[in-house]
């Protein structure tokens, strides 16, 4: 683990993201405080389409008309109840 101070890691960001990316990680410290820790993100797998198909089922139900309330809500003319 490689410690630098702000002032470092503002000038040798390029360079410190390398070294993330090769598995090190980086602190950043203020005044040899610890402040930050820089690691690298994990890499998502490629999506793949249909991979849910058959798994997921969506009622017929889904597509009726909102009741007249809910469709004022969505549309912005929600009042709240006054207690």
């Amino acid at each position: 683990m490689v410690t630098v101070n702000v002032h470092e890691a503002k000038t040798n960001l390029s360079r410190l993201l390398a070294q993330v990316e090769g598995g090190e990680e980086v602190v950043i410290a203020r005044n040899g405080k610890p402040v930050a820790q820089l690691v690298a993100c994990q890499r998502r797998s490629k999506r793949r389409p249909g991979t849910l198909k058959g798994k997921i089922a969506v009622p017929d139900s889904f597509f009726d008309p909102l009741p007249e309330d809910e469709l004022r809500a969505w549309e912005g003319e929600y009042k709240t109840r006054e207690r």
